[in-house]
């Protein structure tokens, strides 16, 4: 990291610094909810964003109203989120050639962009596993048996607030049918890592090996729209800075890892990724 003070975080030249350092040198980038907010998925702790309080695994697993809750909720707001669209940081990101993209989304963005060396560290909201037997279907097919199971839900709430869990604001839910696994009958969740779990160790160590090797290759740790205030990302930043790893974080608002950072740039996600991208 530079021994020399960095130029003010929304000044043009923490900008161009930014760009000229990551240019022409192995990168890793890690992801986070700030830059999906282009493809109309709101984000966590941006500027403006109100406090939220996503459900617990052990809440989820508490009783049948507090499934019963999530999964109205989250049938709502599945209805939305696919219909999301990669945006041009997404695309841009699949043109730079990356040693690793790290993501803590689970919309999927990245994978309908065409990313191919990508760990979604926190899994896909796409997809569903049972609890007991660990079989793992499309949340596409859950949907379809959640909109059977409860015929004209959607339409009655259509009005409420999408979160970027993927879910609603809703406190309607008393009547919401939850069906089970059709497999082994047994209960459902979708195959994310809520709070209260551990992300998989697998997971966890290719992105240390990434991040690790980077000081070795004379490469960088890039941070895209995440404000690093939960363990599972910051610990990356952590890991790069204590190498001497150049660190560049890109995000609105301040992070929990700026005073690890080579720069810091408050800007948007997807304008910095397309200058990035393009040719000199």
């Amino acid at each position: 990291m530079t021994s020399t003070a960095p130029p003010p975080a929304t000044s043009p030249e923490a900008y161009d610094a930014s760009l000229a350092l990551l240019r022409d040198r192995p990168l890793v980038v890690l992801t986070g909810a700030g830059l999906s907010t282009d493809s109309g998925i709101p984000d966590y702790r941006g500027p403006g964003s109100p406090n939220r309080t996503p459900m617990t695994y052990q809440e989820f697993v508490s009783g049948p109203e507090a499934r019963q809750r999530y999964w109205a909720r989250s049938h709502l707001g599945w209805s939305r989120m696919r219909r999301a669209e990669p945006n041009d940081g997404h695309r841009a990101l699949t043109t730079l050639d990356l040693d690793l993209l790290i993501t803590q989304n689970v919309d999927g963005l990245h994978e309908r962009a065409g990313q191919q060396r990508l760990v979604a560290l926190h899994g896909r909201i796409a997809d569903v596993v049972c609890l007991s037997c660990r079989a793992t279907t499309a949340r596409a097919a859950l949907h379809d048996r959640l909109s059977e199971a409860n015929p004209g839900y959607a339409e009655e709430h259509a009005a409420a607030e999408t979160r970027p869990d993927g879910d609603v604001d809703l406190d309607d839910t008393a009547g919401f049918v939850v069906p089970d696994c059709t497999a082994c009958g047994g209960l459902l969740k979708p195959d994310v890592v809520f709070f209260g779990e551990n992300v998989p160790p697998p997971r966890v160590a290719r992105c240390y090996e990434a991040v690790d090797a980077l000081a070795d290759s004379g490469g960088a740790l890039l941070v895209v729209g995440s404000s690093l205030t939960v363990m599972s990302g910051f610990r990356f930043v952590r890991r790069a800075a204590k190498a001497r790893t150049p660190v560049v974080i890109v995000n609105r608002g301040a992070t929990r890892g700026d005073d690890l950072a080579t720069y810091v740039v408050q800007h948007g996600c997807s304008e910095f990724l397309t200058a990035l991208a393009r040719p000199l």
